[in-house]
Protein backbone atom coordinates (compact mmCIF):
# COMPACT_ATOMS: atom_id res chain seq x y z
CA UNK A 1 0.00 0.00 0.00
CA UNK A 2 1.07 3.53 -0.82
CA UNK A 3 1.61 4.43 3.17
CA UNK A 4 3.89 1.22 3.64
CA UNK A 5 7.22 3.07 2.53
CA UNK A 6 7.16 5.85 4.64
CA UNK A 7 5.95 3.92 8.02
CA UNK A 8 9.63 3.11 9.35
CA UNK A 9 11.18 6.93 8.06
CA UNK A 10 8.72 9.25 10.03
CA UNK A 11 10.88 9.91 12.94
CA UNK A 12 13.91 11.25 10.90
CA UNK A 13 14.81 14.75 10.92
CA UNK A 14 13.06 16.68 8.60
CA UNK A 15 10.25 17.95 10.96
CA UNK A 16 9.78 20.31 13.43
CA UNK A 17 9.49 18.58 17.60
CA UNK A 18 8.10 19.72 20.46
CA UNK A 19 10.05 22.77 21.92
CA UNK A 20 11.89 23.53 19.12
CA UNK A 21 13.15 27.41 18.99
CA UNK A 22 16.07 27.08 16.04
CA UNK A 23 15.26 26.33 12.48
CA UNK A 24 15.34 22.63 11.36
CA UNK A 25 18.75 21.26 10.33
CA UNK A 26 19.92 22.25 6.64
CA UNK A 27 20.35 19.66 3.54
CA UNK A 28 20.41 21.84 0.86
CA UNK A 29 23.16 24.94 -0.34
CA UNK A 30 19.97 27.49 0.03
CA UNK A 31 19.15 26.55 3.44
CA UNK A 32 22.77 26.26 4.49
CA UNK A 33 22.93 29.96 3.18
CA UNK A 34 19.80 31.21 5.26
CA UNK A 35 20.94 29.24 8.46
CA UNK A 36 24.46 31.36 8.49
CA UNK A 37 22.60 34.46 7.22
CA UNK A 38 19.75 33.80 10.31
CA UNK A 39 22.64 33.08 12.96
CA UNK A 40 25.13 34.96 11.84
CA UNK A 41 23.80 38.25 10.66
CA UNK A 42 20.26 38.47 11.69
CA UNK A 43 20.12 37.47 15.04
CA UNK A 44 23.15 39.15 15.73
CA UNK A 45 21.57 42.49 14.69
CA UNK A 46 18.39 41.97 16.11
CA UNK A 47 20.04 41.35 19.27
CA UNK A 48 22.69 44.67 19.28
CA UNK A 49 19.24 46.65 18.64
CA UNK A 50 17.22 44.83 21.08
CA UNK A 51 20.05 45.78 23.87
CA UNK A 52 20.48 49.07 22.48
CA UNK A 53 17.01 50.14 22.75
CA UNK A 54 16.97 48.41 26.78
CA UNK A 55 20.02 50.57 27.18
CA UNK A 56 17.85 53.96 26.26
CA UNK A 57 14.71 53.21 28.06
CA UNK A 58 16.53 52.61 31.13
CA UNK A 59 18.58 55.98 31.10
CA UNK A 60 15.39 57.77 30.36
CA UNK A 61 13.54 55.51 33.35
CA UNK A 62 16.24 56.40 35.86
CA UNK A 63 17.86 59.90 35.07
CA UNK A 64 15.05 61.37 33.07
CA UNK A 65 11.87 60.67 35.59
CA UNK A 66 10.17 63.08 37.75
CA UNK A 67 11.91 62.61 41.00
CA UNK A 68 14.98 63.85 39.60
CA UNK A 69 13.55 66.39 36.83
CA UNK A 70 10.47 67.83 39.09
CA UNK A 71 10.87 70.94 36.08
CA UNK A 72 10.44 69.20 33.16
CA UNK A 73 12.83 70.04 30.19
CA UNK A 74 11.72 73.00 27.65
CA UNK A 75 13.79 71.10 24.89
CA UNK A 76 12.00 70.95 21.67
CA UNK A 77 14.59 68.98 19.16
CA UNK A 78 17.83 67.75 19.33
CA UNK A 79 19.40 67.83 15.66
CA UNK A 80 22.05 65.47 16.51
CA UNK A 81 19.99 62.84 17.82
CA UNK A 82 17.67 63.10 15.20
CA UNK A 83 20.47 62.68 12.74
CA UNK A 84 21.78 59.46 14.69
CA UNK A 85 18.48 57.77 14.99
CA UNK A 86 17.59 58.30 11.05
CA UNK A 87 21.03 57.22 9.79
CA UNK A 88 21.72 54.39 12.44
CA UNK A 89 18.75 52.30 11.05
CA UNK A 90 19.50 53.12 7.56
CA UNK A 91 22.87 51.87 8.55
CA UNK A 92 21.52 48.35 9.98
CA UNK A 93 19.13 47.52 7.14
CA UNK A 94 21.66 47.77 4.38
CA UNK A 95 23.69 45.45 6.69
CA UNK A 96 21.33 43.13 7.21
CA UNK A 97 20.09 43.71 2.98
CA UNK A 98 23.33 42.92 1.08
CA UNK A 99 24.14 39.41 1.94
CA UNK A 100 20.27 38.73 1.76
CA UNK A 101 19.71 39.86 -2.05
CA UNK A 102 22.71 36.90 -2.43
CA UNK A 103 20.39 34.31 -0.65
CA UNK A 104 17.20 35.65 -2.23
CA UNK A 105 19.16 35.04 -5.78
CA UNK A 106 20.16 31.56 -5.26
CA UNK A 107 16.33 30.54 -3.95
CA UNK A 108 15.08 32.23 -7.37
CA UNK A 109 18.00 31.38 -9.58
CA UNK A 110 18.01 27.69 -11.07
CA UNK A 111 21.45 26.75 -11.33
CA UNK A 112 22.86 25.89 -15.16
CA UNK A 113 25.75 24.00 -14.23
CA UNK A 114 28.28 27.23 -14.21
CA UNK A 115 26.87 29.87 -11.19
CA UNK A 116 27.68 29.39 -8.09
CA UNK A 117 26.09 29.61 -5.10
CA UNK A 118 26.62 31.06 -1.55
CA UNK A 119 26.41 27.52 0.59
CA UNK A 120 27.68 28.06 3.93
CA UNK A 121 29.23 30.80 3.82
CA UNK A 122 27.15 33.93 3.55
CA UNK A 123 30.08 36.05 3.07
CA UNK A 124 32.25 34.48 0.46
CA UNK A 125 30.70 34.26 -3.08
CA UNK A 126 31.46 31.21 -5.13
CA UNK A 127 31.87 28.41 -2.43
CA UNK A 128 29.43 26.31 -3.41
CA UNK A 129 29.02 24.53 -7.21
CA UNK A 130 25.56 23.18 -8.13
CA UNK A 131 25.06 20.97 -11.46
CA UNK A 132 22.13 21.88 -13.50
CA UNK A 133 18.78 20.23 -13.37
CA UNK A 134 18.41 16.82 -14.08
CA UNK A 135 14.64 16.27 -12.84
CA UNK A 136 11.85 18.32 -13.22
CA UNK A 137 8.73 18.25 -10.90
CA UNK A 138 5.52 20.33 -11.17
CA UNK A 139 3.56 20.54 -7.70
CA UNK A 140 0.33 21.91 -8.11
CA UNK A 141 -2.23 23.21 -5.48
CA UNK A 142 -5.40 22.22 -5.48
CA UNK A 143 -7.88 22.62 -2.68
CA UNK A 144 -6.39 20.57 -0.24
CA UNK A 145 -4.05 18.70 -1.60
CA UNK A 146 -0.76 18.43 -4.41
CA UNK A 147 -0.13 16.96 -7.10
CA UNK A 148 3.02 16.24 -8.27
CA UNK A 149 3.79 15.73 -12.07
CA UNK A 150 7.61 14.46 -13.01
CA UNK A 151 7.00 16.54 -16.33
CA UNK A 152 10.42 14.59 -18.55
CA UNK A 153 8.57 11.26 -17.48
CA UNK A 154 5.00 12.38 -17.77
CA UNK A 155 3.87 10.69 -14.74
CA UNK A 156 1.59 12.66 -11.95
CA UNK A 157 0.10 11.40 -8.45
CA UNK A 158 -1.75 13.35 -6.17
CA UNK A 159 -0.37 13.77 -2.14
CA UNK A 160 -2.68 13.78 0.72
CA UNK A 161 -2.82 14.19 4.07
CA UNK A 162 -3.30 10.97 5.89
CA UNK A 163 -6.57 10.42 7.88
CA UNK A 164 -5.56 10.58 11.79
CA UNK A 165 -7.23 6.54 12.31
CA UNK A 166 -4.35 5.65 9.33
CA UNK A 167 -1.30 7.35 10.53
CA UNK A 168 -1.72 6.00 14.19
CA UNK A 169 -2.12 2.54 12.11
CA UNK A 170 0.84 2.76 10.95
CA UNK A 171 4.05 0.52 12.36
CA UNK A 172 5.58 4.00 13.11
CA UNK A 173 3.15 7.17 12.64
CA UNK A 174 4.51 9.87 10.73
CA UNK A 175 3.92 13.14 12.31
CA UNK A 176 0.35 14.44 13.42
CA UNK A 177 -0.64 16.78 10.35
CA UNK A 178 2.31 16.42 8.52
CA UNK A 179 1.67 12.90 6.79
CA UNK A 180 0.64 11.58 3.54
CA UNK A 181 -0.05 9.19 1.22
CA UNK A 182 2.13 9.50 -1.63
CA UNK A 183 5.53 11.25 -1.07
CA UNK A 184 7.48 13.05 -3.59
CA UNK A 185 10.02 11.42 -4.54
CA UNK A 186 13.13 12.49 -5.24
CA UNK A 187 16.98 11.37 -5.56
CA UNK A 188 19.94 12.29 -2.96
CA UNK A 189 22.14 14.69 -4.97
CA UNK A 190 20.30 15.55 -7.84
CA UNK A 191 19.16 18.99 -8.88
CA UNK A 192 15.42 19.62 -8.90
CA UNK A 193 13.92 21.66 -10.51
CA UNK A 194 10.01 22.47 -8.82
CA UNK A 195 7.33 24.65 -10.45
CA UNK A 196 5.09 25.75 -8.61
CA UNK A 197 1.43 26.74 -9.51
CA UNK A 198 -2.30 26.28 -8.40
CA UNK A 199 -5.22 25.18 -10.06
CA UNK A 200 -6.85 27.40 -12.34
CA UNK A 201 -9.81 27.45 -10.80
CA UNK A 202 -8.53 27.55 -7.41
CA UNK A 203 -7.08 29.63 -4.95
CA UNK A 204 -3.17 31.01 -3.64
CA UNK A 205 -1.32 27.89 -1.89
CA UNK A 206 2.03 28.20 -0.91
CA UNK A 207 5.15 24.89 -1.62
CA UNK A 208 7.30 25.21 1.16
CA UNK A 209 10.31 22.44 2.87
CA UNK A 210 11.90 24.02 5.87
CA UNK A 211 15.08 21.79 5.56
CA UNK A 212 15.42 22.73 2.26
CA UNK A 213 14.75 26.30 2.19
CA UNK A 214 12.42 26.67 -0.28
CA UNK A 215 9.07 28.53 -0.14
CA UNK A 216 7.13 29.44 -3.22
CA UNK A 217 3.86 30.73 -4.40
CA UNK A 218 1.43 28.50 -5.68
CA UNK A 219 -0.86 30.64 -7.88
CA UNK A 220 -3.50 30.18 -10.43
CA UNK A 221 -2.70 30.71 -14.37
CA UNK A 222 1.19 31.38 -12.97
CA UNK A 223 3.96 29.32 -12.97
CA UNK A 224 7.05 30.12 -10.50
CA UNK A 225 9.84 27.79 -10.27
CA UNK A 226 12.89 27.35 -7.41
CA UNK A 227 14.98 24.32 -6.65
CA UNK A 228 16.70 22.16 -4.28
CA UNK A 229 19.88 19.95 -3.98
CA UNK A 230 19.63 17.77 -0.79
CA UNK A 231 22.31 15.59 -0.14
CA UNK A 232 20.77 13.53 2.24
CA UNK A 233 18.80 10.49 2.02
CA UNK A 234 16.06 11.02 4.07
CA UNK A 235 11.98 12.55 4.74
CA UNK A 236 11.52 15.98 4.53
CA UNK A 237 8.29 17.89 5.49
CA UNK A 238 6.73 20.91 5.20
CA UNK A 239 3.34 22.27 4.56
CA UNK A 240 1.13 24.98 2.42
CA UNK A 241 1.86 28.09 3.91
CA UNK A 242 -0.25 30.35 2.71
CA UNK A 243 -3.84 30.59 4.07
CA UNK A 244 -5.68 29.11 1.57
CA UNK A 245 -9.22 28.46 3.04
CA UNK A 246 -11.30 25.54 5.65
CA UNK A 247 -8.70 23.24 4.65
CA UNK A 248 -5.46 24.61 4.89
CA UNK A 249 -3.66 23.16 8.19
CA UNK A 250 -4.28 19.77 6.94
CA UNK A 251 -2.38 20.48 3.46
CA UNK A 252 1.14 18.79 3.81
CA UNK A 253 3.92 17.94 2.49
CA UNK A 254 6.19 15.29 1.95
CA UNK A 255 9.69 14.53 0.09
CA UNK A 256 11.41 11.80 0.46
CA UNK A 257 15.17 11.72 -0.94
CA UNK A 258 16.19 8.08 -1.48
CA UNK A 259 19.13 6.94 -3.91
CA UNK A 260 20.15 6.69 -6.99
CA UNK A 261 19.34 2.96 -7.95
CA UNK A 262 15.99 3.36 -5.54
CA UNK A 263 14.89 6.44 -7.53
CA UNK A 264 15.09 4.77 -10.72
CA UNK A 265 13.95 1.37 -9.65
CA UNK A 266 10.78 3.52 -8.10
CA UNK A 267 9.94 5.31 -11.42
CA UNK A 268 10.51 2.52 -13.37
CA UNK A 269 7.59 0.79 -11.37
CA UNK A 270 5.52 3.82 -11.89
CA UNK A 271 5.52 4.40 -15.51
CA UNK A 272 4.65 0.05 -15.48
CA UNK A 273 1.91 0.68 -13.43
CA UNK A 274 0.89 3.20 -10.75
CA UNK A 275 1.90 4.95 -7.38
CA UNK A 276 1.17 2.47 -5.07
CA UNK A 277 3.43 -0.05 -6.82
CA UNK A 278 6.38 2.34 -7.10
CA UNK A 279 6.10 2.80 -3.42
CA UNK A 280 6.20 -0.64 -3.14
CA UNK A 281 9.53 -0.88 -4.48
CA UNK A 282 10.97 1.06 -1.91
CA UNK A 283 9.33 -1.12 0.75
CA UNK A 284 11.40 -3.79 -0.86
CA UNK A 285 14.36 -1.63 -0.61
CA UNK A 286 14.21 -0.91 3.13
Amino acid sequence: MALAPFASLANEAGRPVPGQIGMQASVTPIMDSITVFHDGILLWSITAIVLLVLVLLLVVMFRFNAKRHPVPSTTTHNTLVEIAWTVLPIVVLIIIAIPSFGVLSDQLTIPDGQRKYLGSNIFSFGEVDVPAPTLTVKATGYTWYWNYEYVDQGEAFDSNILPEEVRLAEAVPQPRLLGVDNMLIVPVNTTVRVQVTSDPAGVIHAFAVPSFGIKMDAVPGRLNETWFNAREVGVYYGQCSELCGKDHAFMPIGVRVVTQEQFAAWMTALQADNVAAANATLVAAQ
